[in-house]
């Protein structure tokens, strides 16, 4: 085994005995604890809004963190600079955190955002357990590649994105929604890019300006109207990595195919593919409900009109 090879082997190990440790130590307890380039998908309102931002995000990096979550730090101060109050902690005093927001949110009710790789994201939903408990809501949860003993996401959050490697073995958390959830759920696996690995995926600028253009609309964006659709997708190996927030239903009329439907909604055609039975250019039967991807801020056409229902 030559050099490299060694060191490869010998961080693996350093950075699984940590996370199993950890892990133990919450098991234990049984009780809460506390890059790459892609093509940027702009969100035009996102940045056009005329309310002051108003909120706080709780960030968290995985095991090693500071060594091998930094994206979490940059993502903190990017969030930092849109005037939105926010911090980045080691998961292992997540419940100290989760405690401390729970004071912050009786003196100021402002929206709630957790964020957190690896281990961190594991931490996230522990965090909104505490905080489901104590009858407080999380306006949006993201979890990057979290641990696969990360728990079920609770009915008190309103929007949870998962972006995680499906064959990771430090992460890997395909994180679903308890039952009964009613919020705006978007899981993506990224496995297929093969660029991306556990220790660069939640350093990826692209995902980071995505993440704050949607922290920014929550300020913005009224309260939820309509059915609102889980959606999971595998995101093809060249394809951008898009981060819609949700599903929505739509229903076809006489000469639509998934293609002329992606077209209207400026989609890309496997988004629509993947969710949705019959051939791409298959005539659908009128009436028939068609699920696409959808982002906070509502779709448009060119002429203003809303398309969300058609």
């Amino acid at each position: 085994m030559n050099s490299s090879a060694r060191l490869t082997t010998f961080v693996f190990g350093a950075m699984l005995s940590t996370w199993l440790f950890f892990v133990s130590v919450d098991l234990a307890l049984a009780d809460p604890i506390d890059a790459s380039s892609h093509t940027v998908i702009p969100e035009p309102a996102a940045k056009q809004l005329a309310i002051k931002p108003h909120g706080r995000a709780y960030l968290f990096r995985g095991a090693l963190g500071p060594i091998f979550s930094r994206g979490m730090d940059h993502l903190t101060e990017r969030i930092e600079r849109t005037g939105v109050t926010a911090n980045v902690y080691e998961f292992t005093i997540c419940r100290l955190i989760a405690e401390k927001a729970i004071r912050e949110y009786r003196v100021d009710p402002a929206p709630i955002t957790l964020i957190g790789h690896s281990m961190g994201g594991f931490c996230a939903l522990k965090f909104a357990e505490m905080l489901q408990a104590e009858a407080i809501p999380v306006s949006l949860i993201v979890t990057v590649d979290p641990a696969h003993i990360t728990p079920a996401v609770p009915l008190n959050v309103e929007r949870y994105i998962n972006v995680f490697l499906s064959k990771s073995v430090l992460g890997g958390g395909d994180v679903k929604p308890q039952q009964g959830y009613r919020g705006d759920y978007a899981s993506f696996d990224l496995s297929e890019h093969d660029e991306i690995s556990h220790i660069n995926i939640d350093k990826m600028d692209s995902v980071h300006e995505q993440l704050v253009a949607k922290i920014l609309q929550l300020a913005a964006t009224p309260a939820k109207e309509g059915e609102a659709v889980p959606i999971l997708y595998v995101v093809p190996a060249n394809a951008a990595i898009e981060l819609w927030d949700s599903g929505m239903p739509v229903f076809a009329r006489s000469g639509d195919t998934l293609q002329t439907i992606a077209a209207l909604y400026h989609l890309p055609l496997w988004s629509l593919s993947q969710i949705n039975e019959g051939a791409d250019n298959a005539p659908l039967v009128p009436g028939e409900r068609i699920v696409v991807p959808r982002h906070l801020i509502p779709l448009t056409d060119i002429s203003g009109q809303s398309l969300s229902r058609r």
